[in-house]
């Protein structure tokens, strides 16, 4: 069997990526509520007219919040496949990762606050 190109496994590769997220934000309650608040912040952003720096921040902190949400799903998927009982260093596994999105959620927050906050002020 030929070996397939560069191109051809980059273009497989975008495929699975595109799937994962779909799956992500079709099976994730708390995903969907951060697509939603993407989604307010967007419109936010478009009517505030915020600059291109603050766009810059804001796209990254909510690209930071939906990339760790998803390594956070990913790990406690696996954690629950390899241990489906209850098991406390499992436990503290999942904790850690849920700890990661409290984080970034909390740095993303206040990127929110340090732009929007003087404009309605």
């Amino acid at each position: 069997m030929p070996k397939e190109s560069f191109l051809v496994n980059r273009i497989k590769s975008v495929g699975f990526a595109l799937k994962g997220a779909l799956l992500l934000i079709r099976t994730e309650s708390s995903i969907k509520i951060q697509v939603f608040i993407t989604l307010v912040m967007t419109a936010a952003g478009f009517y505030f007219e915020i600059s291109n720096t603050e766009w810059i921040l804001q796209i990254l902190a909510i690209g930071l919040v939906l990339g760790i949400e998803g390594l956070n799903t990913a790990v406690e998927k696996i954690a629950d496949f390899v241990q489906p009982e209850f098991d406390e260093k499992i436990g503290f596994i999942k904790d850690i990762s849920a700890g990661a999105v409290m984080l970034v959620s909390i740095a993303a927050s206040i990127i929110g606050l340090i732009i929007y906050i003087p404009k309605l002020f």
